[in-house]
């Protein structure tokens, strides 16, 4: 064990090397059963087991992710377990050969000193690929297996695949995990076997987001045409929201984009924007049934909240892919709404101002039951196995949260920017002709001493007036408005006009 531990630990610092490349890559180990139990997987000559590896492999990496292939079973003295097999940087010409090389010469496991078959033990296998491959770090984890947990031979399957299932449920490291139940009847020497399962385990949050945009690229679809059956989480978006019909309200109107958003379109003009809306409430968690669970709903846009009403409050009995109606009367946030003389509003006329916001689903008091056409599924795949109790709802889980995505845009008319537009070139028409008013030389007539003068003065100035003698007697003060005689000298013969 610390041998295998050794090797992998290696496998996880070149993994971890800096390089450009790999700033948002994705980081996989891809374990692959070799046990006794596997036999017929890998004797069997019409067996597509390692080609599908291979092929899904290349579906899933991109160039430059750092990639470690292992085979595992479980560790004995001399006998590590997992194995790397291959430690490299996905390339799409090289990383065929190399993981085809790879697995080709990949047997059926044996212990040390005996013909025995080596025994199973996913856990060991999950746990030392997350703490060593992975280093700690967030990555993806792929486990192909035959479903039979069964370290020391051990036949208490239910008692191992509940450790398993601990193991993903209770522990923090795994924070997204799918399963792909398939069907590869196969029979060998010794043993026959009718399906095989792939886990894909995200560890870290980087690694959940990872998982959610690799299923939603479709790359895993290429290769595995299974629907995923989510072990985890359980208690996120469990029902998706689609709209079938609206009845707008005035005021406003409601869509959905290509993308899954709903937007909603209100006149700025509106005071009580709100709408009629029937919804399709769809089961998005296979394989599970929401045998029951009361639900809530509310909008957020901006700060502020408000309750949807629900025509029902409860949902029972909704099959994995199956939807059921709900109405509902909801009603957008007034007072998020910028005024139409807002600078926001006057901004957006013509256009639309924006708020982004969302839906929230709130379901409560839930309880999860496996559905039966996947329990029917799994006992012709596993026959006697009794790993389906692996899907077991975990008992604390008893609400979720379903969140869309929601979108406000107001329309404002162009008449407020027209306004403004208006009262600017007003004021700028204004302002411009007391500027020409201002620096424009203003007459005066002046007598002094029975002799009439005229005087040119701009507004703001003021000018001496002196006599005959050449004695100063005033001052002409000129204004926007007016003349005005300043500092008059006593006894002075000066005044404004003839």
């Amino acid at each position: 064990m610390k041998r295998a531990l050794a090797c992998l630990a290696l496998l996880a610092q070149s993994m971890s090397a800096p390089a450009p490349a790999l700033a948002l890559g994705v980081s996989h180990v891809f374990l692959v059963q070799n046990s006794g139990w596997m036999e017929p997987f890998y004797t069997d000559p019409q067996s597509r087991y390692k080609p599908l590896i291979t092929e899904l492999v290349m579906a899933v990496a991109q160039p430059g992710d750092p990639m470690v292939l292992a085979a595992f079973n479980q560790a004995l003295p001399g006998a590590p377990s997992p194995k790397a097999l291959l430690s490299f940087k996905f390339d799409a010409k090289s990383s065929r050969k190399q993981v085809g090389g790879a697995l080709a010469a990949l047997e059926v496991a044996r212990k040390p000193g005996s013909l025995a078959y080596a025994d199973t033990d996913l856990n060991e296998a999950v746990g030392t690929a997350i703490r060593s491959a992975l280093g700690g770090k967030s990555g993806l984890v792929w486990l192909v297996t035959n479903n039979r947990n069964s370290p020391n031979n051990d036949l208490q399957t239910a008692r191992r695949n509940r450790e398993f299932y601990e193991l993903i449920h209770s522990g923090s490291a795994i924070t997204r995990a799918l399963a792909f139940p398939l069907q590869m009847p196969v029979q060998g020497a010794h043993y026959h076997a009718n399906g095989l399962m792939i886990y894909v385990f995200a560890v870290g949050d980087e690694g959940a987001r990872q998982l959610k945009t690799l299923v939603a690229s479709g790359a895993i679809a290429k290769v595995i045409t299974e629907p995923a059956a989510r072990l985890k989480p359980l208690d996120q978006d469990l029902v998706r929201l689609v709209p079938r019909k609206v009845s707008d309200a005035p005021g406003v109107a409601f869509s959905m984009t290509p993308t899954g958003m709903l937007r909603a379109d209100v006149n700025a003009q509106a005071r009580s924007p709100a709408a009629s809306i029937e919804w399709h409430l769809e089961n998005t968690i296979y394989p599970y049934t929401i045998a029951s669970a009361q639900i809530s709903a509310r909008s957020k846009v901006g700060s502020e909240e408000r309750p949807i009403r629900l025509a029902s409050s409860s949902v029972t009995a909704l099959a994995p892919g199956k939807s059921a109606p709900l109405s509902s009367t909801m009603a957008l946030p007034v007072r998020e709404l910028p005024g139409k003389w807002s600078m926001a509003a006057v901004g957006s006329a013509g256009s639309a101002y924006v708020m982004p916001g969302q839906i929230e689903l709130q379901l409560t008091n839930q309880r999860l039951e496996l559905s039966q056409a996947f329990r029917q599924r799994m006992a012709r795949l596993f026959p006697g196995d009794p790993l389906p109790e692996i899907f077991t709802p975990p008992s604390h889980i008893k609400s979720s949260v379903a969140k869309l995505p929601l979108v406000v845009r107001v329309h404002y008319g162009v008449a407020p920017l027209v306004a403004l537009i208006a009262g600017a070139l007003a004021l700028l028409g204004a302002l411009g002709a007391a500027a020409l008013a201002f620096a424009r030389p203003r007459k005066a007539l002046v007598t002094v001493e029975d002799e009439l003068r005229t005087m040119h003065a701009r507004a703001g100035s003021t000018q001496p007036i002196f006599d005959k003698a050449g004695n100063k007697v005033a001052q002409l003060k000129t204004t926007l408005f007016g003349h005005q005689l300043l500092d008059l000298r006593e006894g002075a013969q000066v005044r404004l006009g003839r």
